[in-house]
C-alpha cells in the first residue's frame, strides 16, 4: 500500500545524469520520500561510495533500502550542515533535491494537504511539528495572513481573503480543508476557483513547513559542502522556490546579488551545467502528471 501511495520520481534519469556520479563519491538526497532517486543513485555508486538520504516524514522510513552505503537521516534538510558534521563529512560530491510535495502527501486524506478530501487542516511534513495549518488560519492576524497569501501564493486578492477568514473564524473555528475551500472559493471567479484555492493551500503549506527558510539554509550549506566539481541538482515546482535556486546557482546567494572581481568577472561559486531549465518530455508528462510544473536546474561547484 505504501509503495503505491508514494510518487514516481520526476525527471529521474535527467537528474541522475546531472549528478555526474563518481563511484567512490559521497552524495546526499535531501528529499528521500519514496526512495526512487536514492535507489537510482545507489545503482551508480561503487562499493566505496556513500549516500545520505534526508526526510522529516516518518512515512518515508518504510522505503529505506537495505544497503550499507546508505544512511537515512530523519530530519528537515535545513539541518544539512549539522548532520554532515555529526557524521564527519567535510565535503560532498553531489546533492539532489526534489522540492515540493509528493503525491503521497496529497493522496493521504489524514494529512490535509488537499481540498479533494474533507480533512483536518494539517499540512505538516513532519507530523510531530507543533504548528499546523489550522493554527495559522485561526490564530494569525489579518495582515499576517494577507502577507502569506500574497508572498507564498501570489494571490492578488490576499487582503480580501484574509479579511473573510478572520470574519468567519470569529463565528466558529475553521478546522477542515473543505471549510476553508468553501469559504475562500467564493471569492474567486468560478472558472479560476480551483486553481486559486490551490495557490492559497500552497501558501499555507509553505508557512506551516517554513519551506522558503529551509530551502535557503539547505542551499547555503550545500554550497559550502560541495567540493570542486561537485554537482547541485534541484527540481523545483513553483516560481518562489525556483527563483531562490536560480539565484543561488547564478550568484551564490538567494537574493541574486551579483558581485564582480577587479576585472569585471562575476564572482560565483558555481558554473551552470544547463543554462536553460530541463523539463519533462511528452512520455513522462503522460505517465506522471506531477512532472508538468517541474524544472530541473544543475550547477557545478568551481
Amino acid at each position: 500500500m505504501m509503495e503505491e501511495t508514494y510518487h514516481v520520481p520526476v525527471l529521474l534519469e535527467e537528474s541522475i545524469a546531472g549528478l555526474n556520479i563518481r563511484q567512490d563519491g559521497t552524495y546526499v538526497d535531501v528529499t528521500f520520500g519514496g526512495g526512487g532517486h536514492s535507489k537510482r543513485i545507489l545503482q551508480s555508486l561503487g562499493d566505496g561510495g556513500r549516500l545520505f538520504g534526508f526526510d522529516q516524514d516518518a512515512d518515508s522510513e518504510s522505503h529505506i533500502p537495505d544497503d550499507k552505503r546508505f544512511c537515512f537521516v530523519r530530519s528537515n534538510f535545513r539541518y544539512l550542515a549539522n548532520w554532515m558534521r555529526y557524521y564527519g563529512i567535510d565535503h560532498i560530491d553531489g546533492l539532489l533535491a526534489d522540492l515540493g510535495v509528493s503525491s503521497h502527501h496529497f493522496d493521504d486524506e489524514s494529512r490535509g494537504f488537499s481540498f479533494r478530501f474533507d480533512s483536518p487542516l494539517d499540512m505538516r511534513m513532519n507530523k510531530s511539528a507543533r504548528l499546523n495549518a489550522a493554527d495559522v488560519v485561526n490564530t494569525y492576524g489579518e495582515k499576517q495572513l494577507a502577507d502569506i497569501f500574497y508572498l507564498y501564493g501570489e494571490l492578488k486578492n490576499a487582503r480580501r481573503l484574509a479579511a473573510a477568514i478572520v470574519k468567519a473564524r470569529a463565528e466558529a473555528p475553521i478546522l477542515t480543508t473543505q471549510a476553508l475551500a468553501n469559504l475562500t472559493g467564493r471569492l474567486f471567479p468560478r472558472e479560476r476557483e480551483k486553481k486559486e484555492v490551490t495557490k492559497l493551500f500552497q501558501a499555507l503549506r509553505i508557512e506551516v513547513n517554513h519551506e522558503m527558510e529551509a530551502l535557503t539554509e539547505m542551499l547555503s550549506a550545500a554550497t559550502t559542502l560541495l567540493g570542486s566539481g561537485g554537482r547541485l541538482v534541484v527540481i523545483t515546482y513553483h516560481s518562489l522556490e525556483d527563483r531562490i535556486v536560480k539565484n543561488m546557482m547564478k550568484s551564490g546567494n538567494v537574493g541574486g546579488t551579483v558581485t564582480q572581481d577587479f576585472f569585471g568577472r562575476v564572482e560565483t561559486p558555481f558554473t551552470l551545467v544547463n543554462n536553460k531549465v530541463i523539463v519533462a518530455g511528452p512520455e513522462e508528462l503522460q505517465d506522471n502528471p506531477r512532472s508538468r510544473s517541474a524544472k530541473l536546474r544543475i550547477a557545478e561547484k568551481k
